[in-house]
């Protein structure tokens, strides 16, 4: 098993940290740079952070606060929203991202995928897919913030975008997203049972509990965590505990 990584969410609307229920009803929590630093400070592996209304309005407002970010924040960093070209994610990487996530343009373009990777790394390159439950057993992507049909299979999509050089896959479940009842483990299992790449379960964390049941039955690599954290319900050091604790290799902590 992969080291498994935990990861702070940072959901970003404008200036503001938000965050939601099912990607709606967003709330402001504060500054964005504010909890990177807290949450780097605190342990975290990585910070991922989503512009969550770019593609609506067809515009990113990331890359300040990406280099602000780049000035207290030593780990590395996702950013996405609104990525839709090569100069898009260049821009993010020149501002000190190590990675560049992509949806929307993504499902209107695939080969924007190769495109990035070729160019950049299929390290640098971060499919995000949003997912909802259609029938038992399936899961369809959305875009635009869990708005939009695509009419695409979750599990389809990511094989074809690992086929296509993407490195890693973001898998959020609108379905759980701020419910704090756990991850959809069965979507989770989905995809990682079809790709080789790494895949970071997002959406419904809840308990330090829920991580373990995403990673010993959705063999996720890495944990996407928000709601835990910006409401102070578990620190990042109590849910390294817990996974160790249940035998999940994690980045150990200078004493």
């Amino acid at each position: 098993m992969r080291t498994v990584r935990l990861i702070a969410r940072l959901d970003i609307k404008a200036p503001n940290l938000i965050k939601g229920v099912h990607l709606e009803g967003l709330r402001k929590i504060g500054d964005p740079n504010v909890y990177a630093r807290k949450y780097y400070d605190l342990g975290a592996d990585e910070l991922l952070y989503m512009d969550i209304v770019a593609s609506l309005y067809e515009r990113n407002s990331l890359p300040e606060i990406v280099e602000r970010a780049t000035r207290d924040v030593f780990v590395p960093m996702t950013v996405g929203g609104g990525v839709r070209s090569l100069d898009d994610a260049r821009k993010l990487l020149a501002c000190g991202a190590d990675k560049v996530a992509i949806n929307t343009a993504a499902v209107k373009r695939p080969t924007l995928i190769s495109e990035i990777a070729q160019h950049f790394g299929s390290q640098a390159t971060v499919l995000s897919i949003e997912a909802k439950r259609a029938v038992a057993g399936r899961w369809e992507a959305y875009t635009d913030n869990g708005r939009e049909h695509t009419g695409l299979d979750v599990v389809e999509w990511a094989k074809r975008a690992a086929e296509m050089g993407a490195g890693e896959i973001l898998l959020t479940s609108v379905d759980q997203e701020g419910t704090r009842k756990g991850f959809d483990v069965g979507l989770v299992r989905a995809v990682t049972d079809v790709v080789t790449i790494p895949v970071i379960a997002s959406g419904g964390m809840g308990t330090p509990v829920h991580l373990v049941e995403v990673v010993h039955n959705g063999g996720a690599d890495a944990v996407a965590i928000a709601d835990i954290l910006h409401y102070d319900r578990a620190t990042i050091g109590e849910i390294r505990r817990a996974a160790s604790a249940a035998s999940i290799p994690v980045r150990a902590m200078a004493a």
